[in-house]
């Protein structure tokens, strides 16, 4: 196929193993992956200009069908203002816990959740290097206090059923002092939306 004929998806590197997951399990030969550093979640504002930027080079590439798997991830919708100035759509969802769950049932989730901390397979994985790093508190662990206060619970949204993530999961739990709750949720509205495509 040539680039104006495939699919190309613009992607958070956090979502890169379950978006080949996916292509793989269903024969998606017409999609291409690209995807953006998933440490731009440390910095959302960042993250609409070096989406325009990987948008800028596939056209120039001739790409002609782009798809953007970012959800609005903080940005404060500023990520669609630069997705709509180059008619490029995106999955629709405030974040990656949301379209997990299923974009329908995570509102009322997070209501009655509002005092959790989420968990997916990509941050239970690197949770040294997304959280504990970023945070400060691999220098500073008196801050751990300060910053999860208001937390009560860690939950974890299973991509896939990984017992050694559901424990580095657990761990993470308990490094925060959190209770822990494990919700398997697969590939959500990801697989429905890449599927669509």
């Amino acid at each position: 196929m040539t680039n104006k004929e495939k699919i190309l998806l613009i992607a958070c590197g956090a979502l890169a193993k379950e978006i080949m997951d996916i292509i793989e399990l269903n024969k998606l030969e017409h999609i291409e992956l690209e995807c953006l550093p998933a440490q731009l979640h440390n910095t959302p504002d960042h993250i609409p200009s070096r989406v325009e930027e990987k948008i800028i080079e596939a056209k120039g590439k001739g790409y002609k069908n782009i798809y953007c798997v970012y959800a609005d991830c903080g940005t404060g919708g500023q990520l669609d203002t630069v997705l709509g100035q180059h008619e490029v759509s995106r999955i629709a969802g405030p974040h990656c816990y949301s379209f997990f769950v299923g974009n329908a049932l995570f509102p009322k989730q997070s209501e009655q959740e509002i005092t959790s901390f989420y968990l997916t397979d990509f941050l239970a994985e690197h949770f040294e290097n997304f959280v504990i790093k970023p945070l400060g508190l691999d220098k500073h662990p008196e801050l751990k206090n300060i910053y999860f206060e208001h937390y009560e619970k860690v939950i974890f949204l299973a991509q896939t059923e990984n017992s050694q993530l559901k424990d580095k999961a657990k761990a993470a739990a308990d490094y925060l002092d959190l209770k822990f709750e494990y919700q398997f949720t697969g590939y959500g509205d990801l697989d429905v939306t890449l599927n669509q495509l």
